[in-house]
């Protein structure tokens, strides 16, 4: 399998996205929680949200999404070299989710001769392990195979304001050269820090400690600083051009919520007003010239109300492409930002030779921003054809609608029992009590965790081929 040829256009061959059978309305979710009208559908910007009871934890998510993966694709499992996975989601502090999915591998074709364990830090683990996989190809260790990167979590939080922000997904994306979609290897901007927006440090509770404010000021000075890291960088590589994101046509942004999202692209077009604040397309701005991108300017209405009108128009072709996932799911952490790329090639049809600005972060933080173009050449391995391919074969807008919808009601005792559950499971030998009726078909499940702690899986069988 040794290829002695250096790989070109590296990028995303395939990728899919497991997401639970269940989930509840947003609308609803107001009315159940005496909460004003349009606070979670408006405030938040959210539609649905996906969520699971105890039949299902990341390691069964993650193996469902890897199987659905390779079996669309008729991906030999004997081709996969690297397997990395970025998850906030542990269920043990020391085996890793790589390996509880090394048990696919081990019974098709038993290779286990595969690189790559998990990367965690809160929302940002999915984009080293992509970055490690890209690198891995690019270095001398390659072998010729594919890498996997998988990407995801369960986003639950206890009873209150930020419960309507939680989700569930796993993103599975094959990587390898001559793909459709490439990453811009030699652009990336990068900004990590120490802070304690949002942090797990209750071992026995899925709830993470959240700062909200805090938060939303964490991200957005994020932002900030990656924009700036990654104009230099586009300066430095080419410096006849000034850097825009006009030269961007599609934007995805992590979720966790789809209005941070608006505000965010409308705070890169405050930045670009500050880069070139002569230009009369910002003029709108100019009040707002002494704020700089300071504390004073993150939470700022008459600054949020003006960039938001500002970028709005843009907003709906650039960006609104690539949140149908989120919005639908919820907040599903590593693999939010990656939910809205398989959105974007979900909704437009052809991105060759188009270009994709992805930010990326994680709480505590991490954050990125990178880049992707659609390739255009005639190189583009015949197996993954097309971004559009990845698109149709995913379908995840029919999958969307064929979910179960389920009352508020519901959901507030199905997350009770989860919650039960996580407690009962440390304590040791434990049934899941959820009914196999909440499982799609073609989905591994928890079956039961014995009195050693072992967690035990079983695959529901395929009835029919939606997942």
């Amino acid at each position: 399998m040794f290829k002695n040829e250096r790989p070109v256009d590296i990028g995303i061959l395939a990728m899919d996205m497991y997401f639970p059978k269940n989930y509840v309305n947003q609308t609803d979710l107001e009315i159940y929680d005496k909460v004003s009208k349009g606070k979670y559908t408006i405030g938040l910007g959210q539609n649905n949200m996906a969520f699971s009871g105890d039949r299902e934890d990341i390691v069964s998510m993650a193996m469902t999404s890897v199987k659905m993966l390779m079996e669309k694709y008729k991906i030999d499992y004997n081709m996969i070299g690297r397997l990395e996975v970025g998850t906030e989601t542990i269920i043990d502090k020391s085996k890793s989710v790589k390996s509880a999915l090394m048990q696919l591998f081990q019974d098709n074709g038993n290779n286990t001769s595969i690189e790559g364990v998990d990367t965690m830090n809160a929302c940002y683990g999915g984009t080293n392990a992509l970055f490690n996989s890209v690198q891995w190809i690019e270095s001398s260790f390659w072998d010729g195979r594919y890498a996997l990167v998988v990407c995801g979590d369960i986003a639950v939080y206890s009873v209150g304001p930020a419960r309507p922000t939680g989700g569930a997904g796993v993103v599975s994306m094959l990587i390898g050269p001559n793909a459709p979609l490439v990453m811009e290897t030699s652009l990336r901007g990068t900004h990590m820090e120490n802070v304690h927006d949002f942090y797990k440090p209750d071992l026995t509770s899925e709830y993470p400690y959240v700062d909200g404010k805090l938060s939303i000021e964490c991200y957005l000075r994020a932002l900030d600083k990656c924009y700036e890291q990654f104009k230099k960088r586009y300066e430095q590589l080419n410096p006849n051009r000034k850097f825009s994101i006009d030269h961007y046509d599609y934007f995805c942004f992590h979720s966790p919520y789809n209005r941070l999202v608006q505000k965010s692209y409308a705070r890169l077009k405050y930045n670009e007003f500050l880069n070139d604040p002569d230009n009369q397309r910002y003029k709108d701005f100019l009040p707002f010239k002494n704020l700089s991108t300071g504390k004073d300017s993150y939470i700022n209405p008459k600054l949020d109300q003006t960039s938001l009108k500002l970028s709005q128009d843009d907003f709906k072709k650039k960006v609104d492409p690539s949140t149908l996932l989120s919005k639908e799911l919820g907040n599903s952490y590593c693999g939010s930002v990656y939910s809205g790329i398989l959105s974007l090639l979900s909704n437009v049809n052809n991105l060759q030779d188009k270009r994709i600005l992805v930010f990326s972060y994680g709480s505590g933080l991490a954050s990125s921003f990178f880049s992707f173009r659609g390739n255009s050449s005639n190189n583009i391995n015949k197996q993954f054809p097309s971004t559009r391919n990845i698109g149709e074969i995913a379908n995840i807008k029919e999958r969307l609608q064929n979910r179960t919808k389920i009352n508020p009601d519901e959901f507030s005792r199905i997350l009770a029992t989860r919650e039960k559950s996580h407690l009962s499971i440390i304590k040791g030998a434990h049934t899941p009590i959820d009914t196999l009726d909440n499982i799609s078909n073609g989905t591994f499940y928890l079956e039961k965790v014995d009195d050693k702690l072992i967690r035990h899986y079983k695959l529901k069988p395929i009835l029919n081929s939606n997942l």
